[in-house]
């Protein structure tokens, strides 16, 4: 029989292990600072639970954590890495050095759902969620390879590599409680980005039950073209989806950023700066210019820099805080829009 990961357990879980198996609710405690604060491998190496709690927890638990498969490191410090899931299936997780400072992008979902016609994860479809344990693996990890390898500790994380983070957003919020809980990582949640390409139905709990920063996928103010870009864009116009959010205060340290993905000749030109510009004024927030890389068999064409830094220069000058993100790990496939494990999953079932 397998045994159950102990790693993705909040509080209340661990203390319902301790309830199945007779020991003492202290001992959850002791659990959590073991597995969250220790990054312990296996249960015996808990030497403050006494031999027999830790004989009856490994009968039918483990930690859970499991080691990326495959590692690629860019010429630019970026490592994509490989990770299996609980369901035996695989995500792609990037780490991002910046001098000081290490962001991880995480994947919430094998594949996704949403279908942008830019991005390399959508077109291997969609084969599920990731567990919590699984969301939470990928930062357990990496932050131990890096403390092996003498490498930048992980400063920020990122909820925008593989899946829709909204469309598996009971296991994104449980994972994110589990980071910022004093019995878990204890991270602030203005560490922590999770993005979305605007799943209305489930942004209002993000809002109400997260602190953390928020992304929205824009890449068009405009609604027939956000459509062909977006599928999403169908059941939540991204009109809709920014007068929401204008209802909130974004004055405060929590960010509101939106995620522009540029195409050369199609959505790079003034009447789009113009669209966004009306579309997101009055209100507090940032705008992210992402450069997009070429995927096979997508009819978009690179943007030119000058034709970003006219956008960028645009919405500086009318009050929007515009910046355009430095491309990491291209040569690796690991830069915004590449992920995708379409080939492990095909090479699995053959």
């Amino acid at each position: 029989m397998a045994k159950t990961p102990l790693i993705g357990m909040t509080m209340e879980e661990l203390q319902d292990v301790c309830l199945q198996l007779s020991m003492p609710k202290f001992t959850a405690k002791q659990m959590a600072q073991w597995i969250y604060g220790k990054h312990v491998h296996a249960i015996d190496e808990m030497t403050n639970l006494s031999k027999g709690n830790r004989e009856k927890l490994d009968s039918l638990f483990c930690v859970g954590c499991s080691a990326p498969l495959e590692t690629s490191r860019s010429v630019d410090g970026t490592i994509k890495y490989l990770f299996p899931t609980e369901s035996g299936k695989f995500v792609e997780t990037v780490y991002i050095p910046d001098g000081d400072r290490a962001t991880l992008c995480v994947s919430c979902q094998v594949g996704c759902k949403m279908n942008c016609l830019f991005c390399q994860t959508g077109k291997q479809g969609w084969q599920g969620d990731l567990t919590v344990g699984d969301i939470l693996n990928q930062i357990y990890t990496v932050d131990q390879l890096m403390a092996q390898e003498g490498g930048t500790p992980l400063s920020n994380i990122v909820y925008m590599g593989q899946g829709e983070p909204l469309d598996n957003i009971d296991n994104v919020l449980k994972s994110a409680e589990i980071l910022t809980a004093d019995y878990g990582w204890a991270w602030s949640p203005r560490r922590i980005t999770i993005s979305t390409v605007g799943l209305k139905k489930n942004m209002r709990r993000l809002l109400d039950e997260c602190e953390c920063h928020i992304a929205v996928s824009l890449h068009s103010p405009i609604h027939e073209q956000r459509l062909q870009l977006m599928p999403a864009e169908k059941q939540f116009p991204i009109a809709d989806v920014v007068a929401m959010l204008k209802e909130y205060d974004w004055s405060h340290q929590r960010r509101i950023t939106f995620e522009y993905t540029m195409f050369g000749g199609a959505n790079d030109s003034m009447l789009h700066a113009k669209e966004l510009r009306r579309l997101l004024g009055g209100m507090d927030c940032r705008v992210n210019l992402i450069r997009w890389h070429q995927v096979p068999d997508v009819p978009l064409k690179e943007v030119q820099l000058s034709a970003m830094e006219r956008f960028r220069d645009y919405l500086n000058s009318h009050g929007i805080t515009t910046t355009i993100r430095a491309s990491r790990g291209q040569d690796i496939w690991a830069a915004c829009g590449l992920l995708s494990t379409k080939k492990q999953i095909e090479n699995q079932t053959i």
